[in-house]
């Protein structure tokens, strides 16, 4: 981030800037941590939609841990900077002992789980900051065209034409499942993964101190971010995937109890983020390795 927008930032909070560092940012936008005379927070310059995030994560915040929002403008979100270590680095560190990897799965499984408490009149996309959802067709009806649309721009490096055409009918004969969960209207953060969550604490007493970045959010059915989570599961030390994995299902609410096959309608769900995912430019490691989940469906079938 450029000293002068930072300095701008931190003089609208009525503070002196002291330092900038920049931290891992997304593809859209760059995350830095500024340093004032009132304290440190995290700035996000670029991507779209800060005025519904903003309001998306002061909903959530009734359920689950979330930064306060200091600013937020069509460019640009501000929000406080919280002590922990990403999940990532946890995980990383987390070898050969599986009772703790799965007390701090049951932990980010009990806190995923109570995002879908927050709850709206109908599934779909966030118009505008009164998290007001615009009708559309049901997630069932989206799948096939998304995914084809999807398949259209990905790089042939990542993924030849045979493989794009295997994985836009998969998608098609996948998509009907989701008429079991279509209904669902519930909060989903939809990019829940270990560069989204801090954590704190060692052993078996681990504490999720928030869930980052919610500009992917929508409306729909908690399962898809459980889906998110397992999607790179083989990466996780043993017992982490199965700890998460019992603790989002045994804390979903009670209304909605999950059926046996939750796992497999998620599984469906995140079949819209992998196809996005692809379309990313070549090079993009993420994307490299959402290409490899979709070989691997593909095979299964």
């Amino acid at each position: 981030m450029h000293t002068t927008t930072a300095r701008d930032i931190a003089a609208e909070l009525g503070a002196d800037l002291t330092s900038v560092t920049t931290l891992a940012g997304g593809f859209s936008h760059e995350t830095s941590l500024l340093t004032t005379s009132a304290g440190t927070v995290v700035a996000r310059v670029g991507g779209a939609g800060t005025g519904v995030e903003a309001a998306v994560m002061a909903a959530a915040a009734r359920h689950v841990p979330v930064p306060g929002v200091l600013l937020a403008r069509p460019w640009l979100m501000v929000i406080e900077h919280v002590k922990g270590t990403l999940l990532e680095h946890a995980l990383a560190t987390m070898t050969h002992d599986p009772p703790s990897a799965r007390a701090l799965g049951a932990e980010v499984g009990r806190v995923a789980a109570a995002v879908s408490a927050v709850r709206f009149a109908r599934p779909g996309f966030f118009t505008g900051a009164d998290l007001a959802v615009g009708p559309q067709p049901p997630w069932s009806q989206q799948l096939a065209p998304f995914a084809d649309g999807c398949m259209a721009t990905v790089p042939e490096e990542r993924l030849d034409a045979a493989t794009r055409r295997a994985w836009a009918a998969l998608c098609a004969r996948r998509a009907p499942d989701l008429r079991e969960i279509d209904e669902h209207a519930r909060l989903v953060h939809a990019d829940l993964n270990p560069k989204n969550i801090l954590v704190s604490g060692t052993g078996p007493a681990w504490r999720v101190e928030a869930l980052l970045d919610w500009e992917f959010s929508i409306a729909g059915c908690a399962y898809g971010d459980a889906a998110n989570m397992a999607r790179f599961g083989a990466d996780y030390p043993d017992g982490f995937l199965a700890g998460f994995t019992a603790a989002f299902a045994a804390h979903q609410p009670d209304e909605l109890p999950p059926p046996a096959h939750w796992q497999r309608l998620g599984e469906v769900m995140d079949m819209f983020a992998l196809s996005d995912l692809v379309t990313r430019p070549a090079g993009h490691l993420v994307a490299d390795r959402a290409a490899g989940v979709i070989r691997r469906m593909i095979r299964a079938g």
